[in-house]
């Protein structure tokens, strides 16, 4: 294997950024993107995903070139694809971004050069979906002229703890020998450790489960708030008492979004149902967790109604938005179910997340929001505490927005006990 590397990744999103930085400290690195108001933004010093800090951008200036000029992957002998992997309005898996990427390095594909795929997947898609287009593009031969590895990303957007580095990694490749190679380049910048999976197959299902296994849990527990809440329980009441065991899971109920959770779970049944097989369990999870934007909205109308409030103009006003706390993304964020579903009901809707870009919002939802405490009104029927903004947990009790017979819910139960109405 060629020992003077030359890295490309592709994709400068939560997970290709911070991972083109890590790279760029080690190897030259060029960090590639067809969105070039993107690049342009990353190349003055900032990173709106707050992935990564302005100062750590400025500790590889001059190292990593970011770039949307094809020109400048020619030379690289590593081209790492951390494109996104969503599904369509069918729940049905998009491969839309993979193909494009792929095509992309197929155009500048030279003899020795192997790419590395990080997108989470269903088993098979790396080598019988992507390495075909590959080949294709590129004219030359699979495992002769070029080879292919899969190492699935981890990152936990948001999170300044378990970054990059601190989280262990499961690398793969298409051949012993490449295998080898790729557990070593990570391992360059992983401190946390590899793990070499058998195969490029097993490395994907490795990743693709590991959703799929939370997606599950946080079902259940979903399902036993639906429950207790008929039998007038407390749910986390319940769950703090279960914890005391010491093998008792930690999960809570909630929202499941995002890029990962609320989405890898259907690449996995996609490829069951194509064996011929119906994953029961993992598209009941689904269901269950698909539903609760709805769920939420049904119990906040039911307090509504037991205070006399009319539901059809209610105003109610919505906090938070993106799909985690403490966090600027909006992706698959399923706050806005709640928000669908108020508005179908007749109810008006402000939404105030200082988190979340007013553009990005616009152009993804179609929803105006508030981003500044002094845009909100007075007197609502109703305030959901949808994501646990740290700013929503400081300075003044939401009950002063309320009217004196007003609804306060809790989806997240992270306000104090007895301060809220309802909770999930």
């Amino acid at each position: 294997m060629n020992k003077e590397r030359k890295v490309a990744v592709l994709g400068l999103g939560y997970v290709g950024l911070p991972l083109a930085v890590e790279f760029a400290k080690k190897f030259s690195t060029v960090g590639f993107d067809i969105n070039e108001k993107r690049v342009q933004e990353l190349r003055e010093g900032k990173d709106n995903t707050l992935e990564v800090s302005d100062e750590d951008l400025a500790s590889v200036k001059g190292k990593l070139r970011i770039s949307a000029n094809l020109d400048d992957l020619k030379d690289c002998t590593h081209y790492i694809v951390t494109v996104p992997t969503p599904v369509d309005r069918y729940n049905q898996p998009d491969l839309t971004p993979l193909k494009k990427a792929s095509e992309t390095v197929g155009k500048v594909l030279k003899k020795g050069a192997i790419v590395i795929y990080e997108s989470t997947v269903y088993p098979g898609v790396t080598e019988d979906y992507c390495v075909p287009v590959l080949e294709k593009v590129s004219g030359l031969l699979f495992n002769t002229d070029f080879f292919a590895g899969y190492s699935p990303e981890r990152i936990n957007p948001g999170d300044k703890e378990r970054t990059l580095t601190k989280i262990r990694k499961i690398t793969s490749g298409s051949t012993p020998e490449v295998a080898a190679e790729v557990n070593e380049l990570y391992s360059s910048i992983i401190t946390a450790g590899t793990f070499q999976a058998a195969s490029i197959k097993v490395a994907e299902a490795a990743k693709v489960i590991e959703n799929a296994q939370r997606d599950i849990n946080i079902a259940f527990v979903n399902e036993l708030a639906k429950i207790f809440n008929r039998l007038h329980i407390d749910t986390r009441a319940v769950l703090e008492a279960a914890g005391t065991k010491w093998n008792f899971l930690p999960f809570q109920p909630g929202l499941v979004g995002g890029h990962c959770i609320g989405v890898d779970p259907y690449y996995l049944a996609q490829k069951a149902q194509e064996t011929g097989y119906h994953p029961e369990i993992i598209l009941a999870g689904r269901r269950i967790n698909d539903g609760m934007g709805e769920y939420v909205v049904l119990q906040m109308i039911r307090q509504l109604n037991r205070r006399a409030l009319p539901v059809l103009g209610a105003k109610v006003l919505v906090l938070g938005l993106t799909f985690k706390e403490n966090c600027p993304d909006i992706r698959n964020t399923k706050v806005v179910d709640i928000i669908h579903h108020l508005k179908d009901q007749g109810v008006e809707v402000d939404i105030y997340d200082p988190w979340a870009s007013k553009p990005e919002v616009v152009h993804e939802y179609g929803y105006d929001i508030f981003t500044e405490t002094t845009e909100l009104g007075q007197n609502y029927d109703g305030v959901i505490l949808a994501v646990a903004h740290k700013q929503f947990l400081e300075g003044e009790s939401w009950r002063t927005r309320l009217k004196p017979n007003g609804v306060l819910y809790d989806v997240k139960a992270v306000l104090p006990v007895g301060e809220a109405d309802a909770r999930l």
